[in-house]
């Protein structure tokens, strides 16, 4: 039989789901590749305390940045929330744990509804497919109540990237990485309200599950804009891909997603992660950005089987992009993340 090394790159049909995990827990061969669509059901099997699965979303409007995951590792359960206003520079953070995962219920495919419940959070994730809403609530945000209510839309036709990256038979990992959610609703954070609205603001969705190694490094970038009246989405990562044969490297032009099969490389300062970052295709040039800094989230995590420490840095992204038939997109202003991360888990 073929190594899943053999065909990483290839992209997957959408006539039919597939299983990305054998009955015997291992990586499903067929379900190496990538897909425009999410078609792949992540039926992940045995190995325990080694499963890892998140929905993350992130919205950026003029104003803030806004941020809700549910996570579940196995031995622990993580919901967390975040946020940042633009002018102000006041960031808030939040974070519920359930111990092996309890009440941290999340599904085997992007679509369906998800509820987390505890006395710090409240969040719903209810995604019908073109509809998500997402509700979140947390008495004591920094001292004040929060309470999100977003509507999100995903059009029929708009693509994602959804992608098997297999380290080996045993370690593998699906994501589906979605940019340019249209999104509208009410961030409330304390006495005020931020606003987003559905034909100027995008959300973008990490939704990951897999089998992980213990010990992990990653970059991860992404960001979402319009250029004239096309949308531009750009979802870029390094580290974590080593040794795959493939990348998670993306770009969405006009809701058609390009994927990218070379490397891309982040160049940044480990002693000053404030100052700017160099983000560029290994050999070619469809991606060629600077990205500067206007804010360093920081997320430390020490528990006796967990290490986790986050540098998340916000801000606005400048350069090119370059699609595959040629056509060169300036970026200029574009808000955004770029992230180092590193991880044992």
């Amino acid at each position: 039989m073929k190594t899943p090394e053999n065909y990483s790159e290839r992209e997957l049909p959408l006539d039919h789901t597939i299983f990305t995990t054998l009955p015997d827990g291992t990586l499903n061969p067929n379900a190496v590749g990538w897909a425009r669509q999410p078609i792949q059901i992540s039926n992940l099997r045995g190995h325990a305390l080694r499963k890892k699965r998140w929905n993350y979303w992130a919205l950026i409007t003029p104003e803030c940045l806004f941020s809700v995951t549910l996570s579940n590792i196995d031995y622990m359960g993580l919901a967390f929330v975040y946020f940042l206003d633009f002018e102000t520079k006041r960031f808030y953070e939040k974070t519920a744990m359930s111990l092996f995962g309890k009440g941290c219920d999340l599904p085997e495919t992007v679509e369906g509804p998800i509820e987390f419940n505890s006395p710090e959070m409240k969040l719903a994730m209810d995604d019908r497919g073109q509809a998500i809403s997402i509700f979140t609530e947390c008495p004591d945000f920094g001292g004040q109540k929060l309470e999100a209510h977003l509507s999100i839309e995903r059009p029929a036709g708009l693509e994602s990237l959804n992608i098997m990256i297999p380290w080996s038979h045993n370690r593998y990992h699906y994501t589906s990485k979605q940019n340019c959610l249209a999104t509208g609703g009410t961030v409330t954070v304390g006495d005020r309200t931020y606003t987003a609205d559905a034909a100027r603001d995008f959300s973008c969705l990490d939704f990951g599950r897999g089998i992980w190694k213990y010990a992990t490094f990653w970059n991860w970038s992404s960001f979402s804009t319009r250029i004239g009246s096309e949308l531009v989405g750009v979802n870029l990562g390094a580290g974590w891909t080593d040794g795959s044969n493939t990348t998670e490297n993306s770009l969405l032009i006009d809701g058609k997603v390009e994927k990218i099969g070379e490397d891309v490389i982040f160049t940044y300062d480990t002693q000053n992660f404030m100052t700017p970052w160099k983000i560029k295709s290994a050999f070619g040039n469809q991606v060629d950005l600077t990205f500067t800094p206007f804010y360093e989230r920081i997320a430390k995590t020490e528990a006796v089987v967990i290490r986790s420490e986050v540098h998340q840095m916000i801000g606005t992204f400048k350069g090119t992009l370059t699609s595959q038939n040629g056509k060169t997109y300036k970026i200029d202003g574009v808000t955004g993340w770029a992230e180092d991360h590193h991880a044992r888990w």
